[in-house]
């Protein structure tokens, strides 16, 4: 009996018969053929072209099996890659999303014997991280890509820049503290210092006792000047007194902007991200990928989601949709409302929009909660605020 025509009755019966999984004891691998009952896998193992593909086989199963292993392998790990990441996941649960996969290539038909043999010989050739527990084999990708390797050797490097500003710091402020102590140390060797008094017989005492020059009015105002007697102590501290020196308060100024211009490049390194999105703060759709309707809108991000995606909520229509931080930017406020910093040194902080320079493309804020309240940030660059909801 020939094979139903497409589009009658009977093609439509077999498609959604044959449709999903089959049990596995009804399939062949080398045929790639699924069979729906114990009678068809027999009648299609009995066929010419199964007994062809077996002598195929004979003649070179090492070459079948590793063709086999290593499909499977692949779409494995390529499973892995896309859609775990490197999050430690159940390795049974990315089985059975692979296998969901109609014409996926099956285990039986491999090297491996079992789902645990498969993990533990990823784990010996270093392509995940495989450990054993109570609910089964966990496996965690190590990724090896070109990109993957440049971030982490662009972290690495970042990482040992704080460490040497660390250190820098650290000694700078060691330095610091030894001057102090220096200082204090000479300072209290002068109050304790003395000489011994000695005198030859016969020599007579003679005392160096120097006094100061007392202010003489008469000599410096004149008597006409002198209506009004007043004491000798204001006079003094109004003619003598001298100007304090200024140049230790300028120095420890100036010590202190250092510190707090090297804490803020700190705090600027480790806070600078390649994702900017925030919950609750006001963006504008600029891509057009669905169409004109929603080109130039403004929208609210409801939920940030994996740091470069966000589910954001439309001001005018009230659609929300799952859309790239790539297809956003920020949107800046009027003078004196509230912003959120999306970026940078103060990252996630709320401020005040102070002051706009439209020919540098920043503004400047003023935080408005935490131990940094009431500064003035200037120069912050467009993308690293944007409005905040609600307001």
């Amino acid at each position: 009996m020939g094979r139903a025509e497409v589009g009658t009755p009977k093609y439509l019966a077999n498609k959604m018969k044959s449709k999903g999984l089959q049990k596995l004891r009804w399939y062949c691998q080398m045929c790639e053929k699924q069979c729906r009952d114990e009678n068809g896998f027999k009648c299609h193992t009995m066929s010419e072209s199964h007994q062809r593909q077996l002598l195929l086989f004979a003649d070179s199963p090492g070459k079948f099996l590793h063709s086999f292993s290593k499909e499977f392998s692949d779409g494995y790990m390529e499973l892995l890659r896309r859609r775990f990441g490197t999050k430690r996941t159940n390795a049974n649960k990315i089985y059975q999303e692979y296998i969901a996969h109609k014409e996926h290539i099956h285990m039986n038909a491999t090297r491996w014997l079992t789902l645990s043999d498969y993990v533990k010989w990823l784990g010996r050739t270093g392509q995940v991280v495989a450990d054993e527990t109570e609910k089964g084999w966990f496996v965690t990708y190590i990724d090896r890509s070109p990109e993957a390797m440049e971030r982490q050797a662009k972290a690495d490097g970042k990482e040992k820049m704080e460490k040497d500003d660390e250190e820098r710091m650290a000694d700078f402020i060691e330095r610091q503290i030894k001057k102090a102590k220096a200082k204090e140390g000479e300072d209290e060797d002068e109050k304790d210092k003395f000489t011994e008094l000695k005198r030859e017989e016969n020599e007579p005492l003679k005392l160096d006792i120097r006094l100061e020059k007392k202010f003489q009015p008469d000599t410096v105002l004149g008597k006409s000047a002198l209506t009004t007697k007043r004491p000798a102590s204001d006079i003094d501290e109004k003619v003598f007194k001298k100007p304090k020196s200024i140049a230790g308060d300028s120095q420890t100024r100036s010590a202190l902007d250092d510190i707090i211009k090297q804490e803020e490049a700190k705090k600027e390194r480790a806070n600078r991200k390649d994702y900017w999105l925030h919950k609750n703060i006001v963006v504008k759709f600029i891509s057009k990928s669905m169409g004109d309707k929603f080109f130039k809108q403004k929208a609210v991000v409801q939920e940030v989601i994996d740091k470069y995606q966000a589910k954001v909520k439309f001001l005018e229509t009230g659609e929300k949709v799952k859309v790239d931080q790539a297809h956003l930017e920020t949107v800046i406020p009027a003078l004196d409302k509230p912003v959120v910093v999306v970026n940078g040194a103060y990252r996630g902080s709320e401020a005040l929009l102070r002051k706009l320079d439209e020919r540098k493309f920043s503004v400047s804020i003023e935080i408005l909660h935490g131990p940094l309240k009431g500064r003035i940030v200037d120069n912050v660059q467009y993308e690293d605020i944007s409005k905040m909801a609600g307001v």
